[in-house]
């Protein structure tokens, strides 16, 4: 059984003017395009298997990212079904210089593992072996 640490994924864009709305700041549609593709494979990672998206929660707008800003990109699962997988993403707007990042952005994904038929396939149960283990799971859970 993976453990929730273990699913967790990082990843990083620079905002460039493509991805950005007419006031020079990402565009919401970029940042949930990046949120969904660490989600998705936090899901794979854990489920062992392909898997597509089901459902995404609100997504929360916290503060705008600029372009040439960096966004760091971070997803975990926290709960798991008989064949769904639920994911929380983060985005930050990160200082590429000190590493140093600011909420920008967070939203909870459900994905679903399936099979080469492209039918729903069963998970395996998320095991929790360590404190911050337990506290990320708080966290998601408490959003």
């Amino acid at each position: 059984m993976p453990d929730l640490l273990s699913t967790r994924i990082t990843n990083r864009w620079v905002v460039r003017s493509s991805h950005a709305n007419h006031l020079g700041t990402a565009h919401g549609g970029s940042i949930v395009k990046w949120m969904d593709e660490v989600g998705g494979m936090a899901a794979v990672r854990f489920a062992g298997q392909w898997c597509v998206t089901a459902h995404m929660d609100s997504v929360d707008f916290v503060q705008p990212i600029e372009v040439d800003d960096a966004v760091r990109v971070e997803g975990y699962v926290y709960e798991a079904g008989e064949t769904s997988v639920q994911v929380h993403v983060e985005a930050f707007k990160e200082d590429m210089r000190t590493g140093e990042g600011e909420l920008a952005s967070e939203a909870d994904i459900v994905y679903v593992a399936v099979d080469e038929d492209g039918e729903p396939s069963p998970v395996p149960e998320l095991e929790i072996d360590s404190e911050e283990g337990e506290r990320l799971q708080q966290a998601a859970l408490s959003n």
